[in-house]
């Protein structure tokens, strides 16, 4: 090795040292600076709801509930039930609702077909002689005429026909006391434990149950298109007794689809009526239900209550709608913010029977920049039900720089 070579070593060797020291010293000072720019880099957002964009208005009208009797409202697709006075009582022709829920799942019948038939005998015509007496519901039979059980189904539920209704119990079990066991039955199964049936036509005063729980079993048989074509009706033509009118009032008017109603000096007027209305872009079924009213024919009554009930139900609705791009809150940087709502506008309709609503707003943590349309969060609304609704950033927005932060 030459003396050249010696000399040069520690030369390389003092410079390396120097340059480490320089990247060294270069590293600290950035990660220096770069502590100091982290809490200014990351400060989160603020975020401003708009409560009057979020609050949603109190009550309308108040329930028409009838001033004598008990009574119910149920819109099964809302999940609204509410009762009125919910003693047991007698019931008289509701009774044939659950008459027809028996009949219907012993011999289940197509909306176009008749079903097996029956020849009246002298039996049936002394039965109907026996109700024409006592002023109970009925349609004139002859012996030897033929019935089907779509004919009794129809004269059960638009002319309440008590003869008729005997004559589908003894079709499908035989005899009506036998068929009485099987309404009780249903009863218990379907979970109506204030209901009890001592008849198949309703005449009896030991036929009894609550508006709350015939507004159940009324939901329940409507599920059949059979008898949602039947109730319909305002007047039906039988083979013999030719055509007559339905006895549930306002059937065919006001929007009411039905269901059935009935009277007896002990039960009073009952009605129970299905009335159909607009709620949003959809069509929803509301049941009024009112037992034991007085006055009259009794029946009028019963249908002047049901109609102001489901009348008042439907006013006191509430609504409100989200407007479509229409800022509910603010976020913000120092310095600039931008606006957050909805992309898509959205209806909100309920009852104060589900309780009081509330909104709520959740939101991400912003600390970096948003874009438009970007998920920002979620407006949610909660009652009997739960909408949950997204928010998009309706602009975009940055965080400042540092260097704007500093000035």
């Amino acid at each position: 090795m030459t003396r050249r070579n010696h000399r040069r070593r520690p030369a390389l060797r003092g410079l390396f040292t120097r340059f480490v020291g320089l990247v060294t010293g270069l590293v600290v000072a950035a990660a220096i600076i770069v502590s100091l720019q982290l809490p200014l880099l990351h400060r989160p957002a603020s975020v401003y709801v708009s409560l009057s964009a979020v609050s949603l208005k109190g009550p309308s009208a108040a329930l028409a509930w009838p001033t004598v009797g008990s009574a119910a409202i149920d819109i099964p697709s809302l999940d609204v039930l509410e009762g009125h006075n919910a003693q047991v009582a007698p019931i008289a022709s509701l009774s044939k609702m659950m008459t027809v829920y028996v009949a219907l799942k012993r011999l289940p019948l197509g909306l176009n077909a008749t079903g097996p038939c029956v020849v009246v005998t002298s039996n049936d015509v002394t039965t109907y002689q026996a109700m024409v007496k006592l002023n109970e519901s009925s349609v004139l039979v002859t012996a030897g005429e033929q019935l089907c059980e779509k004919d009794l189904l129809n004269g059960v539920l638009v002319h309440s026909a008590g003869n008729y209704a005997v004559m589908l119990a003894n079709m499908v079990a035989g005899t009506n006391v036998a068929f009485i066991a099987l309404m009780n039955q249903a009863a218990a199964t379907l979970g109506l434990t204030r209901t009890h049936y001592d008849d198949v036509t309703g005449f009896s005063p030991l036929s009894v149950s609550t508006a709350l729980e015939q507004a159940k079993l009324a939901v329940l048989i409507m599920k059949s298109p059979l008898v949602r074509s039947i109730v319909i009706q305002p007047s039906v033509t039988l083979p013999v007794a030719g055509t007559v009118t339905s006895f549930t009032p306002y059937v065919g008017i006001d929007n009411v689809i039905g269901v059935k109603s009935g009277r007896t000096t002990e039960a009073g007027g009952c009605d129970v009526m299905a009335v159909t209305f607009n709620d949003g872009t959809s069509t929803k079924v509301l049941y009024a239900v009112v037992l034991d009213q007085r006055g009259g024919d009794l029946l009028g009554p019963a249908g002047a209550a049901a109609l102001a009930l489901a009348n008042s139900a439907v006013a006191s609705r509430l609504h409100h709608t989200f407007v479509k791009n229409r800022a509910i809150g603010e976020i913000a940087y120092t310095g600039r913010r931008v606006g957050f709502g909805l992309t898509q506008q959205r209806e909100v309709w309920w009852w104060p029977a589900q309780g009081k609503l509330s909104v709520t707003v959740r939101l991400r943590h912003f600390t970096s920049s948003i874009h438009r349309g970007e998920v920002v969060g979620y407006l949610i609304v909660k009652g009997v039900k739960r909408h949950t609704f997204t928010l998009r950033a309706l602009g975009g927005l940055s965080p400042p720089t540092l260097l704007e932060r500093l000035r």
